[in-house]
C-alpha cells in the first residue's frame, strides 16, 4: 500500500476493532431455513482469506432481525410484485414466465450459478440478462432496464426460492477469461483515491469506515434492501456506487465490465448460502 493510499484509509478508518467485528450469530429465515452465513474460503482464495463471511454477520442486531422474518423484511414487497409478474401474460406471444416454468418454486437452484457461460449466447450472463433474453425471445415483449423495477424484483424472487442453497458459480472452461477480466477489476487500484475494492473488502474488512461497517462485500445476499434508499439495490447497482465513492468514473449496470466483476465477486462467496433479498444499511 502506497503511502498516499495508507493516509487516505488512515482518516477513514478508526481502529476500534473490538466494536467492528463481525457478530457471532445464526441466522435462521422464518424459523426454518438455515443460512450459512461463514464458511471455509473457496480455493481460489486460499492465499488471502481463510473464511468467507456474509454481511449479515456485520450488520446491527436490529438489522439482522428484520432479514430472519419474511413478516419484517420490507424486501419481501417487491418479491410479492414480482410473483404478481410472474403470472401476468405480456408480449405478442401471450405468454408469462409461469407459461413455460410453472410455479416459480421450480427455479429453486438457478440463483446460486449466476453469473454463468451461457453456450447460445456465447457469453457469460448474469440472471438479469437471462431473464430478460426470455422476455424478448420467448414472450414477444420488452426488455427490462437493468437493476430497476421489475428486473430487480424478479432477481429478488428467484433468489427468495433458493434462499439457504450455496452458491455455487463456475469459474473455469470459457467463463475464466470473464473471471480473470473481473479479479483484475477487484484488484485494481481506482479513481482519486486509489483504491480498489480488495482495499476495503479484503484489507479492512471488520472495521469502520465513517459510520459504516466494512464487510468483505460478499454479493450473496443480493439484491439487497438497502435502509438508505429504501429499495432493492442490485450487485451492479452497488458496484457503481463504490467506484463513484473512489472518484472515478464508473460503469453502467449490464455492462461487460460489471458482468466480469459480478462473476468474480460472486464466486469469492462460494459456499455461502443464497440470502437475497437481504437487508442492508
Amino acid at each position: 500500500m502506497n503511502k498516499l493510499t495508507g493516509a487516505i484509509l488512515a482518516t477513514l478508518l478508526t481502529t476500534t476493532v473490538a466494536l467492528a467485528d463481525p457478530v457471532d450469530d445464526n441466522l435462521v429465515l422464518n424459523e426454518e431455513t438455515q443460512i450459512v452465513t461463514r464458511t471455509a474460503a473457496p480455493a481460489h482464495l486460499s492465499d488471502v482469506l481463510d473464511e468467507v463471511m456474509s454481511g449479515w454477520l456485520f450488520r446491527g442486531t436490529e438489522t439482522r432481525a428484520m432479514q430472519a422474518d419474511d413478516f419484517d423484511n420490507p424486501g419481501m414487497i417487491f418479491v410479492e410484485q414480482a410473483m404478481e409478474t410472474w403470472d401476468a401474460v405480456d408480449g405478442t406471444e401471450g405468454k408469462s414466465c409461469s407459461s413455460c416454468h410453472n410455479d416459480i418454486d421450480s427455479m429453486a437452484g438457478v440463483k446460486p450459478t449466476y453469473p454463468k457461460w451461457d453456450a447460445k449466447a456465447g457469453t457469460v450472463q448474469t440472471l438479469q440478462m437471462q431473464v430478460n433474453e426470455c422476455r424478448t425471445e420467448r414472450m414477444g415483449a420488452e426488455a427490462w432496464d437493468y437493476d430497476k423495477g421489475a428486473a430487480i424484483n424478479m432477481e429478488a424472487a428467484l433468489s427468495s426460492v433458493s434462499r439457504g442453497m450455496p452458491v455455487n458459480v463456475a469459474i473455469d472452461g470459457p467463463a475464466q477469461s470473464t473471471w480473470e477480466q473481473g479479479k483484475e477489476m477487484y484488484y485494481t487500484r481506482t479513481g482519486q483515491l486509489e483504491l480498489s475494492c480488495a482495499n476495503c473488502h479484503e484489507d479492512n474488512y471488520g472495521m469502520m469506515i465513517r459510520a459504516d461497517h466494512l464487510s468483505q462485500g460478499q454479493i450473496n445476499g443480493f439484491p439487497a434492501y438497502r435502509l438508505k434508499n429504501t429499495k432493492l439495490n442490485g450487485a451492479h447497482d452497488r458496484f457503481k456506487g463504490c467506484i463513484r465513492d473512489t472518484r472515478a468514473e464508473t460503469y453502467s449496470p449490464g455492462s461487460a465490465e460489471f458482468i466480469a466483476l459480478e462473476l468474480y465477486v460472486a464466486s469469492r462467496g462460494n459456499g455461502l448460502s443464497v440470502e437475497g433479498p437481504s437487508i442492508r444499511n
